[in-house]
Protein backbone atom coordinates (compact mmCIF):
# COMPACT_ATOMS: atom_id res chain seq x y z
CA UNK A 1 0.00 0.00 0.00
CA UNK A 2 2.71 2.13 0.95
CA UNK A 3 4.59 1.97 -2.39
CA UNK A 4 1.49 2.32 -4.47
CA UNK A 5 0.83 6.07 -2.44
CA UNK A 6 5.00 6.78 -3.21
CA UNK A 7 4.66 5.58 -6.84
CA UNK A 8 1.63 8.31 -6.85
CA UNK A 9 3.69 10.92 -5.07
CA UNK A 10 6.63 10.72 -6.56
CA UNK A 11 4.55 10.91 -10.57
CA UNK A 12 3.04 14.09 -8.98
CA UNK A 13 6.42 14.95 -6.91
CA UNK A 14 6.89 18.59 -8.96
CA UNK A 15 3.67 19.98 -7.10
CA UNK A 16 4.59 19.29 -3.68
CA UNK A 17 6.41 22.57 -3.17
CA UNK A 18 3.57 24.95 -4.30
CA UNK A 19 1.07 22.71 -2.49
CA UNK A 20 3.60 23.60 0.62
CA UNK A 21 3.47 27.09 -0.21
CA UNK A 22 0.15 27.54 -0.48
CA UNK A 23 0.03 26.03 3.27
CA UNK A 24 2.25 28.43 4.41
CA UNK A 25 -0.71 30.98 4.52
CA UNK A 26 -2.73 28.85 6.92
CA UNK A 27 -3.57 30.94 10.54
CA UNK A 28 -2.31 29.52 13.55
CA UNK A 29 -0.89 30.49 16.72
CA UNK A 30 2.56 32.29 16.50
CA UNK A 31 5.34 30.17 16.87
CA UNK A 32 7.65 33.30 17.72
CA UNK A 33 6.54 36.74 19.28
CA UNK A 34 8.17 38.28 16.06
CA UNK A 35 8.26 37.26 12.63
CA UNK A 36 11.43 38.32 11.63
CA UNK A 37 13.13 35.70 14.20
CA UNK A 38 10.80 33.01 12.56
CA UNK A 39 11.52 34.23 9.37
CA UNK A 40 15.53 34.15 10.26
CA UNK A 41 15.04 30.80 11.59
CA UNK A 42 13.19 29.31 9.07
CA UNK A 43 15.82 31.08 6.30
CA UNK A 44 18.75 28.83 8.33
CA UNK A 45 17.22 25.70 8.35
CA UNK A 46 16.18 25.99 4.91
CA UNK A 47 19.68 27.24 3.38
CA UNK A 48 20.92 24.03 5.58
CA UNK A 49 18.58 21.80 3.30
CA UNK A 50 19.91 24.13 0.41
CA UNK A 51 23.17 23.13 0.99
CA UNK A 52 22.77 19.61 1.41
CA UNK A 53 20.80 19.25 -1.96
CA UNK A 54 24.61 21.26 -3.50
CA UNK A 55 26.71 18.86 -1.61
CA UNK A 56 24.94 15.87 -2.88
CA UNK A 57 24.91 17.37 -6.53
CA UNK A 58 28.33 18.68 -6.64
CA UNK A 59 30.06 15.27 -5.82
CA UNK A 60 27.86 12.67 -7.02
CA UNK A 61 24.76 13.25 -9.35
CA UNK A 62 22.32 11.29 -9.60
CA UNK A 63 19.72 11.56 -12.41
CA UNK A 64 16.46 12.91 -11.00
CA UNK A 65 12.61 12.37 -12.22
CA UNK A 66 12.70 8.84 -12.97
CA UNK A 67 11.70 8.03 -16.18
CA UNK A 68 8.23 9.04 -17.67
CA UNK A 69 6.97 10.42 -14.77
CA UNK A 70 7.66 6.41 -12.81
CA UNK A 71 10.48 5.48 -10.61
CA UNK A 72 13.63 4.70 -12.52
CA UNK A 73 17.58 4.07 -12.42
CA UNK A 74 20.59 2.97 -14.48
CA UNK A 75 22.92 2.07 -11.50
CA UNK A 76 23.22 1.50 -7.75
CA UNK A 77 24.80 4.87 -6.69
CA UNK A 78 26.51 3.86 -3.39
CA UNK A 79 29.66 6.87 -3.57
CA UNK A 80 29.67 10.34 -2.51
CA UNK A 81 27.03 11.22 0.22
CA UNK A 82 25.12 8.05 -0.84
CA UNK A 83 28.04 6.23 1.14
CA UNK A 84 26.53 7.74 4.26
CA UNK A 85 23.05 8.09 3.85
CA UNK A 86 20.64 7.26 1.35
CA UNK A 87 18.47 10.32 0.77
CA UNK A 88 20.02 13.26 1.17
CA UNK A 89 18.01 14.79 -1.66
CA UNK A 90 14.93 14.22 0.35
CA UNK A 91 16.73 15.09 3.93
CA UNK A 92 17.71 18.77 1.90
CA UNK A 93 13.98 19.03 0.66
CA UNK A 94 12.29 18.46 3.88
CA UNK A 95 14.62 20.80 5.49
CA UNK A 96 13.61 23.79 3.39
CA UNK A 97 9.52 22.81 3.74
CA UNK A 98 10.33 22.93 7.36
CA UNK A 99 12.50 26.40 6.96
CA UNK A 100 9.28 27.98 4.79
CA UNK A 101 7.16 26.34 7.50
CA UNK A 102 8.60 28.12 10.42
CA UNK A 103 9.41 31.14 8.87
CA UNK A 104 5.58 31.48 8.14
CA UNK A 105 5.50 31.80 12.10
CA UNK A 106 2.27 29.34 12.32
CA UNK A 107 1.61 26.46 14.49
CA UNK A 108 -0.84 25.30 12.17
CA UNK A 109 1.20 25.30 8.90
CA UNK A 110 4.34 23.42 10.90
CA UNK A 111 1.73 21.06 12.46
CA UNK A 112 0.34 20.50 9.07
CA UNK A 113 3.67 20.52 6.70
CA UNK A 114 6.16 18.65 8.41
CA UNK A 115 4.45 15.36 9.07
CA UNK A 116 2.32 15.74 5.80
CA UNK A 117 5.92 16.13 4.06
CA UNK A 118 7.41 13.81 6.18
CA UNK A 119 4.96 10.98 5.24
CA UNK A 120 5.12 11.59 1.81
CA UNK A 121 8.85 11.16 1.45
CA UNK A 122 8.26 8.63 3.46
CA UNK A 123 5.89 6.61 1.08
CA UNK A 124 8.09 7.89 -2.01
CA UNK A 125 11.47 6.36 -0.99
CA UNK A 126 9.20 2.92 -0.38
CA UNK A 127 8.59 3.18 -3.54
CA UNK A 128 12.01 4.04 -5.32
CA UNK A 129 13.84 0.98 -2.87
CA UNK A 130 10.94 -1.23 -4.00
CA UNK A 131 12.11 -0.62 -7.28
CA UNK A 132 15.75 -0.85 -6.66
CA UNK A 133 15.44 -3.66 -4.34
CA UNK A 134 13.68 -5.44 -7.80
CA UNK A 135 16.12 -4.64 -9.91
CA UNK A 136 19.39 -4.73 -7.87
CA UNK A 137 18.53 -7.35 -5.47
CA UNK A 138 21.51 -8.08 -3.21
CA UNK A 139 23.50 -5.37 -3.71
CA UNK A 140 20.40 -2.75 -2.71
CA UNK A 141 19.61 -5.14 0.48
CA UNK A 142 23.79 -5.21 0.83
CA UNK A 143 23.38 -1.05 0.67
CA UNK A 144 20.89 -0.77 3.15
CA UNK A 145 22.52 -2.90 5.76
CA UNK A 146 25.52 -0.50 5.44
CA UNK A 147 24.23 2.53 4.90
CA UNK A 148 21.17 4.70 7.02
CA UNK A 149 18.17 5.40 5.45
CA UNK A 150 17.78 9.38 6.67
CA UNK A 151 20.52 9.76 9.33
CA UNK A 152 23.98 9.97 8.31
CA UNK A 153 26.85 7.85 8.86
CA UNK A 154 29.39 9.64 10.00
CA UNK A 155 32.89 7.51 10.09
CA UNK A 156 34.88 7.54 6.96
CA UNK A 157 32.42 11.15 5.67
CA UNK A 158 35.44 13.79 5.75
CA UNK A 159 38.04 11.22 3.97
CA UNK A 160 34.88 10.51 0.95
CA UNK A 161 34.34 14.44 0.42
CA UNK A 162 38.22 15.09 0.74
CA UNK A 163 38.66 12.56 -2.68
CA UNK A 164 36.42 13.37 -4.42
CA UNK A 165 35.96 16.98 -6.82
CA UNK A 166 33.24 19.14 -6.11
CA UNK A 167 31.78 19.58 -9.30
CA UNK A 168 30.42 23.62 -9.00
CA UNK A 169 29.19 23.99 -12.67
CA UNK A 170 27.13 20.69 -12.51
CA UNK A 171 25.79 22.47 -9.15
CA UNK A 172 24.83 26.10 -10.68
CA UNK A 173 23.27 23.92 -14.12
CA UNK A 174 21.11 21.04 -12.47
CA UNK A 175 20.19 23.13 -9.35
CA UNK A 176 19.72 26.77 -10.10
CA UNK A 177 15.86 26.75 -9.74
CA UNK A 178 15.73 25.26 -6.46
CA UNK A 179 17.15 28.09 -4.40
CA UNK A 180 15.03 30.83 -6.50
CA UNK A 181 11.77 29.21 -5.78
CA UNK A 182 12.49 28.43 -1.76
CA UNK A 183 14.45 32.31 -1.42
CA UNK A 184 11.37 34.62 -3.25
CA UNK A 185 8.80 31.78 -1.45
CA UNK A 186 10.11 32.91 1.64
CA UNK A 187 10.75 36.28 0.74
CA UNK A 188 6.87 36.96 -0.11
CA UNK A 189 6.37 35.29 3.71
CA UNK A 190 8.39 37.72 5.10
CA UNK A 191 6.99 40.92 3.57
CA UNK A 192 2.98 39.37 4.15
CA UNK A 193 3.87 38.66 8.25
CA UNK A 194 5.43 42.36 8.66
CA UNK A 195 2.21 43.71 6.46
CA UNK A 196 -0.17 41.96 8.77
CA UNK A 197 1.74 42.56 11.98
CA UNK A 198 1.96 46.35 11.86
CA UNK A 199 0.15 49.34 9.86
CA UNK A 200 1.25 48.48 6.07
CA UNK A 201 5.11 48.29 5.76
CA UNK A 202 5.75 52.10 6.36
CA UNK A 203 7.34 51.04 9.78
CA UNK A 204 9.59 48.10 8.29
CA UNK A 205 11.47 49.11 5.47
CA UNK A 206 14.58 48.56 6.95
CA UNK A 207 13.44 44.68 6.37
CA UNK A 208 11.46 45.35 3.10
CA UNK A 209 14.52 46.72 1.09
CA UNK A 210 17.05 44.31 1.67
CA UNK A 211 14.74 41.28 1.35
CA UNK A 212 13.78 42.80 -1.98
CA UNK A 213 17.30 43.30 -2.74
CA UNK A 214 18.05 39.53 -2.40
CA UNK A 215 14.95 38.53 -4.61
CA UNK A 216 16.44 40.72 -7.44
CA UNK A 217 20.07 39.26 -6.95
CA UNK A 218 18.12 35.54 -6.52
CA UNK A 219 16.04 36.65 -10.09
CA UNK A 220 19.61 37.64 -11.81
CA UNK A 221 21.06 34.55 -10.47
CA UNK A 222 18.38 32.81 -12.22
CA UNK A 223 18.50 34.12 -15.79
CA UNK A 224 22.13 34.56 -15.45
CA UNK A 225 22.36 30.34 -14.94
CA UNK A 226 19.92 29.62 -17.42
CA UNK A 227 20.87 31.35 -19.81
CA UNK A 228 24.27 29.90 -19.61
CA UNK A 229 22.51 26.56 -19.30
CA UNK A 230 20.61 27.14 -22.74
CA UNK A 231 23.70 28.51 -24.53
CA UNK A 232 25.80 25.43 -23.05
CA UNK A 233 28.40 28.17 -21.66
CA UNK A 234 28.29 26.35 -18.61
CA UNK A 235 28.47 22.70 -19.24
CA UNK A 236 27.84 20.24 -16.29
CA UNK A 237 30.33 17.02 -16.72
Amino acid sequence: MLVRVGNFFFHYRNFLFPLAFLLVFLPGPALFPAHITAAIIGALVALTGQLIRGATIGFKYIIRGGRNRRVYAEDLVTDGLYGHTRNPMYVGNLLILTGLAIAANSWSCVAIVAPLFTFIYIAIVAAEESFLRGKFGAAFDRYCHDVPRWAVRVRGLGATLSSMEFNWKRVIVKEYGTPVGWVIGLSVIVIRNLWEEGDGLSEDWHIVYPVISIVVATILFWITARALKKTRTLVAD
